[in-house]
């Protein structure tokens, strides 16, 4: 359903990287703006949002998957060779 509206294997690729990132910045912020809240704190913000990096890159896996079989991942890596 998802390769059906336009979502591609690289999209959650990047979401997943982007969520990675995320939880970086929403453990620093977390570390920085409530100093009297410790550590714990922040490390619980940071795997809050860091959880869902895994899932984007389950999807990126199974729409790959998809793409494999359907013939358009071997098209545009074919194509972008191409364009080199």
């Amino acid at each position: 359903m998802l390769h059906h509206k336009g979502v591609r294997s690289e999209h959650a690729y990047v979401a997943a990287f982007v969520s990675i990132g995320l939880s970086i910045a929403a453990w620093a912020t977390s570390l920085n703006a409530e100093p009297g809240a410790g550590v714990a704190r922040a490390d619980r913000w940071g795997i809050f949002v860091g959880e869902r990096a895994p899932t984007f890159f389950g999807l990126g896996l199974a729409l790959s998957h998809h793409e494999q079989q359907d013939g358009t991942l071997t098209a545009s890596v074919h194509g972008g060779r191409e364009a080199l």
